[in-house]
């Protein structure tokens, strides 16, 4: 089963979680965790929802963190999350093996060509440089 899967109503959420449902109400009037809806407005919670509602327990039980404290931290680990997507998607725009044009050891621009990530040949001399590339600058009158 998804473990992002909206299917627990709140009585099997609390049950699962070791809270009262109520808890889970105000956790989720507070921002804490933030359950689905169905249509009737009745509240529907994930396996995540549940890790989350643990972890919030663990942090108001077990390290005394208040809850506006834990709605900080909660946040900042989303952020955290949020910029390692953000890194690992830089990282693949400039990883040297997706470079079209690259610079030879002269400094000139060449052409390279596009290789699967997975490869992980030595580098090798480029198809085609273009001859204003390697001929360097030339004079203009």
């Amino acid at each position: 089963m998804d473990e992002d899967a909206k299917v627990y109503a709140i009585s099997d959420a609390a049950e699962l979680a070791g809270m009262h449902p109520q808890t889970l109400r105000q956790y989720d009037r507070l921002g804490l965790v933030r359950p689905a809806r169905t249509r009737g407005r009745g509240r529907r919670y994930s396996m995540h929802d549940i890790q989350l509602l643990r972890e919030v327990q663990r942090l108001s039980h077990e390290e005394g963190v208040n809850l506006a404290g834990i709605k900080r931290v909660l946040e900042l680990e989303e952020e955290v999350r949020a910029m390692r997507r953000q890194v690992e998607f830089l990282r693949t725009l400039v990883d040297p093996r997706r470079r079209v044009f690259r610079a030879d050891p002269t400094g000139n621009v060449v052409a390279d060509r596009l290789r699967p990530l997975a490869e992980a040949d030595p580098p090798r001399r480029p198809r085609w440089v273009p001859r204003q590339l390697t001929s360097g600058p030339t004079r203009r009158s």
